[in-house]
C-alpha cells in the first residue's frame, strides 16, 4: 500500500465478517465457488451470518421433492436461529414445518407455496412463528380456515398475507368464507392481502375490509361471486382493490414492513458439485421433466 497506509489481508478477517461480506453473493457462488477458495472462507460459510435469509423457491421447484427436505434441514442448521426470511416451494410434509417452526423462531417472512402441510400442524406451531410480518400459503390446498385463525391470534405483526389458490384447486369447494372470516377476526394490522380465486362473496370481503383498517391493497382476482360498489372508493380511499374481474400484476415487496433487513434475489442456473454435509447433488436444471410446473406466476 502506498504511504504506508495499513492493509489486512482477507484471510486474516473474522469469519463472521466475512460471512457478512460473502452474504451479499449469489446463493452458487456461496455454495460452490467460497468453500473452495480457503479452508477459512470455507468456515465463513458454515457460519450463520450467510444464511440469515435463504431463498431457495427456484430450486425447490424443479429438484427432486426429497432434496428438499434434506437441504432445508442443513441451512437452517447453519443459521444457528438467525434466519428471518425462508422462501421455499413445494414442502411435502408437516415434519418439515414443525422443523421450520421449532429452529427459526426468528422469522420475519415466511414463503411457503403449495406446500403439503395442513391445518393441525400450523395450529400447533403457530406459536413459534410469532415475529411473523409476512406469510404466503398460496395454492397450499390442505390448508384452511383454522390454520389462518391460528397464525391470526398468534401472529399479531402480520402485514402481509398472500393466499392465492389455482383455479384447478377449487374444483370441488363450495365456499371459503370461512378463511375469509378468519382473516378478518385475526388479522387487523394487515396493510396487503391477496385472495385470488378464492371462493368468498361480497359480505366476506366487507367483514375484512371493515375489521383491517391499515389495509393497502386487496387482491380479489377471480374472485367472481364478489360485487363491490361504486362508493367503496369513497368509504376508503386508501385501499387499493385489484379485481375481481381483471387482471392487474401486482408485485409484493416483502420488506417495505420488514426495516430490520434488506431483501435480496438470488440468480443462478446450475449447482455443481455435491452438498458438503448432506451429500445432496445440487444439479438445478438437468434430468427433468418440462412438465414440473416450474414458472408458475405468483398469482394465477
Amino acid at each position: 500500500m502506498e504511504d504506508g497506509a495499513d492493509f489486512r489481508c482477507w484471510d486474516e478477517l473474522n469469519p463472521d465478517v466475512l460471512g457478512i461480506v460473502f452474504s451479499n453473493l449469489s446463493l452458487q457462488e456461496i455454495l460452490t465457488v467460497v468453500p473452495g477458495v480457503c479452508k477459512l472462507w470455507g468456515k465463513a460459510v458454515m457460519g450463520p451470518y450467510c444464511w440469515q435469509e435463504i431463498d431457495i423457491t427456484e430450486w425447490s421447484n424443479l429438484t427432486e421433492p426429497k432434496n428438499i427436505d434434506l437441504m432445508l434441514r442443513m441451512l437452517i442448521v447453519r443459521s444457528c436461529g438467525s434466519l428471518r426470511k425462508l422462501c421455499v416451494s413445494d414442502l411435502q410434509n408437516d415434519l418439515i414445518f414443525s422443523f421450520i417452526a421449532e429452529h427459526a423462531g426468528d422469522l420475519r417472512t415466511l414463503e411457503l407455496p403449495r406446500s403439503d402441510i395442513g391445518d393441525s400442524i400450523v395450529e400447533q406451531f403457530a406459536g413459534r412463528l410469532s415475529k411473523l410480518t409476512f406469510l404466503d400459503l398460496s395454492y397450499c390446498v390442505k390448508i384452511g380456515a383454522c390454520a389462518l385463525e391460528a397464525i391470526g391470534k398468534h401472529c399479531k405483526l402480520l402485514a402481509g398475507l398472500r393466499r392465492n389458490m389455482h383455479p384447478f384447486d377449487m374444483e370441488g369447494k363450495l365456499s371459503q368464507e370461512d378463511e375469509a372470516h378468519a382473516i378478518a377476526t385475526t388479522m387487523p394490522k394487515l396493510k396487503h392481502l391477496e385472495m385470488a380465486y378464492l371462493r368468498i362473496d361480497t359480505r366476506s370481503v366487507l367483514e375484512i375490509i371493515s375489521s383491517c383498517p391499515e389495509l393497502e391493497v386487496l387482491d380479489l382476482k377471480g374472485c367472481w361471486n364478489v360485487e363491490l360498489g361504486d362508493d367503496l372508493k369513497e368509504k376508503f380511499p386508501k385501499l387499493k382493490v385489484l379485481g375481481p374481474h381483471f387482471r392487474v400484476h401486482f408485485e409484493w415487496n416483502s420488506s417495505e414492513y420488514c426495516s430490520d433487513y434488506s431483501d435480496s434475489f438470488y440468480e443462478y442456473e446450475s449447482f455443481d458439485g455435491l452438498w458438503d454435509d448432506e451429500d445432496l447433488e445440487l444439479s438445478i436444471y438437468g434430468g427433468f421433466d418440462e412438465d414440473n410446473g416450474y414458472g408458475w406466476p405468483p398469482s394465477p
